[in-house]
């Protein structure tokens, strides 16, 4: 079995494994819950030590009632002698009260564990995935990362909140009833234990059906929340297709799948429950008819009948929180694996071990016969060797496909070549520290995505001691200063969600501000003057020349608008560099550049 079939995302729909994959997803989930468990050790020693003892004075009662009955009622009745029974009442109080004392402690003991594993799972989820390569994140969809921190995340700490009390309490009573039952009457605990073997039998049939019901149901609710954060986040693509009805449709069978996988999971206690019921009340019938036989003969106290009767009685009460565990664990369980698989997924582009400092880069970059494919084995570079010298304009042309955006992905290194390298002066990508790659290199997109908060946030995001004045200039710059201060707060205004506050051309305006501030060595510029209309477009050029004065700087664009600002062409085709020159020079040849320069100027005269 590879290690790759059970992983998070390649099972992540699978409702079925094997017995060697099950195996090892257990031991997966196992090892995630030890390692987070492991620094509670002295709070989950504690909490042992108060369950055991308040269940233990849980347990005394039933002897207690036996000795009022059969032992202190006698000589109250006889000789008058209210002492012992007086002293069994105080010490039957006495135990209840410790009891509840108790339980009241161990109800807070294991909500800080509760939330203390909580806390951790949650942070773990949250670096990790900040961790992973673009790779992971753009096959594995946000509704399923947001499924893993919401509806998976809440159904363990249902478990460790509430169910996992009750089966601690099941367990433990149910111990201590069957030890405390045979010390006061063996046969009668003999007649328990023996009904424990068809008990055994049903709680087993259920645990195995119960597991495969609730795997279907996270996969079914994995799936639910994927479709409605996709289509909540391209509402506007629905709206504007009138997509309505047909996402309506697909969202109403995704929805009664969940509806059929839960309804299967209910149908497993339409069989438990009657079944404990009736084991319950045949195991009581059975204790009293015996013991009411040797009461007749003399051989039992009736007071230890009375007490054999509550203990079995007593015993069956909970398992029904044990069933309700089991409700909670599989779904636990299931939730669990969907989280360790997420935290065992390793990033596609490691940091590496012994990482070498470039404190301050020149900018200088070389790709070196690199070569490139995806996932999927599609090669999109191929022999790749290229010298970018520093504080030189690039820009790459081609037709979509190209390679260019890969390229462009190559050096901000969100992707590590398949063979060859990428070297930022001199130093392969892959062995430079990861704080002074982000800081050398910086890559601004088409989307020009903005956070929830304030204008100046933003700007400030690669540089957060940045200073006001600072932000300021850094607006000033990319021609952004004049709208912002326009905004209701001016650069304390709150952009909302994604942005929502400012237009596309401002997003990408702020965005350009942001890159200025962090004043990287190398910026990329993908398609990053794409949303912006020709009047903005025209502002922002000469902004975009002092924005790119004395870095390096590789621009994406089909505007040849963008591209006249370059010193350099490169023109691209199915991965391979087919023109290198100076706009001019490559207008001058005739070539595929000078196809499409001529297609822009007749654009510009119509």
């Amino acid at each position: 079995m590879s290690a790759e079939s059970v992983r998070g995302t390649s099972g992540e729909d699978r409702e079925h494994y094997t017995k060697a994959e099950s195996r090892a997803i257990r031991r997966r989930s196992l090892h995630l819950l030890g390692s987070i468990l492991k620094p509670l050790r002295k709070l989950m020693l504690l909490t042992a030590v108060v369950v055991v003892v308040s269940t233990g004075m849980r347990v005394i009662g039933p002897m207690l009632i036996a000795a009022g009955i059969d032992d202190a009622l006698p000589r109250a009745i006889d000789q008058g002698d209210w002492v012992p029974a007086v002293l069994i009442t105080i010490a039957f109080l006495l135990s209840g009260a410790i009891a509840a004392g108790l339980v009241g402690w161990y109800v807070v003991l294991i909500a800080r564990l509760t939330q203390a594993v909580m806390l951790e799972m949650r942070m773990r989820i949250f670096r990790h995935t900040q961790r992973l390569s673009l790779e992971f994140h753009e096959g594995y969809t946000s509704g399923r990362i947001i499924s893993r921190q919401t509806s998976d995340l809440e159904s363990i700490q249902e478990l460790l909140d509430g169910s996992l009390n009750e089966l601690i309490d099941a367990v433990l009573i149910g111990t201590f009833t069957v030890i405390a039952l045979c010390l006061l009457d063996w046969q009668s605990g003999v007649l328990l234990i023996c009904m424990g073997i068809p008990l055994a039998i049903l709680m087993r049939w259920f645990v195995i059906e119960s597991q495969k019901g609730f795997r279907g149901t996270r996969v079914a609710s994995a799936r639910l929340i994927v479709q409605f954060v996709e289509m909540m986040t391209g509402i506007r693509a629905v709206q504007a297709f009138r997509t309505e009805r047909r996402n309506a449709k697909a969202f109403a069978e995704v929805s009664d799948e969940y509806r059929r996988t839960n309804l299967r999971v209910i149908r497993l206690y339409g069989v438990l429950d009657p079944g404990l019921i009736l084991l319950a009340n045949v195991t009581i019938a059975a204790v009293l008819l015996w013991g009411a036989l040797r009461v007749s003969e003399g051989t039992l106290a009736l007071g230890v009948l009375l007490a054999a009767v509550l203990y079995v009685r007593n015993f069956f009460g909970p398992i029904e929180e044990v069933a309700m565990f089991l409700n909670s664990y599989q779904s636990a369980a299931a939730a669990l694996e969907k989280v360790s698989g997420v935290l065992e997924e390793e990033p596609t582009v490691p940091d590496p071990a012994q990482p070498i400092a470039l404190p301050r880069a020149r900018g200088s970059l070389a790709f070196d016969r690199v070569e490139f494919g995806y996932g999927n084995g599609r090669k999109v570079l191929s022999e790749c060797s290229l010298e970018l010298p520093a504080g030189q304009t690039v820009a790459l042309v081609g037709t979509t496909g190209a390679g260019k955006s890969t390229l462009a992905k190559l050096v901000a290194r969100f992707y590590d070549p398949t063979s060859g390298a990428v070297l930022l002066d001199g130093v392969d990508l892959r062995s430079l520290a990861a704080e002074d790659l982000r800081r050398a290199i910086v890559m601004v997109t088409q989307e020009a995505y903005l956070f929830s908060g304030t204008v100046a946030e933003n700007i400030a995001l690669g540089k957060p001691s940045a200073t006001a004045a600072e932000i300021r200039a850094a607006a000033r710059t990319v021609g952004a200063e004049s709208f912002i201060d326009a905004l209701p707060d001016g650069f304390d205004t709150d952009v909302n969600k994604r942005g929502g506050r400012v237009s596309a051309g401002q997003r990408q305006l702020i965005s350009f501000a942001r890159a200025f501030l962090a004043d990287p060595a190398v910026l990329i510029l993908d398609e990053a003057t794409a949303s912006l209309d020709l009047p903005s477009e025209r502002l922002v050029q000469e902004a975009l020349q002092r924005l790119l004065a004395d870095r390096t700087a590789i621009i994406i664009a089909h505007r040849l608008s963008t591209v006249a600002i370059a010193d350099r062409v490169l023109v691209m085709e199915h991965g391979r560099v087919i023109e290198d020159g100076s706009p001019e020079e490559l207008v001058s040849a005739g070539g595929r550049f000078a196809k499409l320069h001529a297609e822009w100027q007749s654009t510009l005269a119509g």
